[in-house]
């Protein structure tokens, strides 16, 4: 793992390639991971190729390529509307197995703490009661708990509570976050 080449980048709408390697990767984790996604694997396998490229146009996705395959993404989106502009996303969070426990999580998410920190003051996300390793990796990168939304989402007749997440960005109280 040490000696692979990691490059961290914007997938981009005018790219056609980024919209298929967005596809494939999105696919997999809808599949892999059913209960942390508000989507369905069902839903998004019938999309075209189109609709995943007009998602990379409407939000950030950021890609994690090591040694040139796509191992990782995650979505920041600012909040719209001028009363909620000063907040951010992150969703669509995800790290092929093959991946994991190579500290790429973590070098996806301070990149994108990164992009925000330059346009809004604090970014928020909801993660899977039971996803530990993700929480701790939250946790680890500033993000405090505020509450729980019980029974969030609900797959295969199990209900799934989300924690929600943020971090706030803004420099006179990072100390504190």
């Amino acid at each position: 793992m040490s000696s692979a080449r990691i490059d961290i980048r914007r997938l981009t709408q005018a790219d056609a390639d980024d919209a298929v390697l967005f596809r494939d990767i999105r696919l997999e984790a809808l599949r892999a991971n059913p209960e942390a996604f508000g989507s369905t694997f069902e839903i998004e396998n019938s999309q075209p190729l189109t609709w995943f490229s007009d998602r990379l146009g409407s939000s950030t996705v950021l890609g994690v390529f090591r040694d040139a395959e796509l191992v990782a993404v995650a979505t920041f989106a600012i909040q719209q509307g001028q009363k909620m502009a000063h907040k951010a996303v992150i969703w669509g969070m995800f790290v092929r197995p093959g991946a994991r426990r190579a500290g790429i999580g973590r070098q996806l998410v301070e990149a994108i703490l990164e992009l925000a920190r330059q346009q809004v003051e604090l970014i928020q996300l909801t993660v899977v009661r039971d996803n530990e390793p993700a929480r701790r990796l939250y946790a680890n990168l500033g993000f405090l708990e505020y509450g729980i939304e019980k029974n969030a989402l609900k797959q295969d007749g199990r209900y799934y509570d989300e924690v929600l997440m943020a971090k706030n960005l803004s420099k006179s109280d990072n100390d504190a976050s």
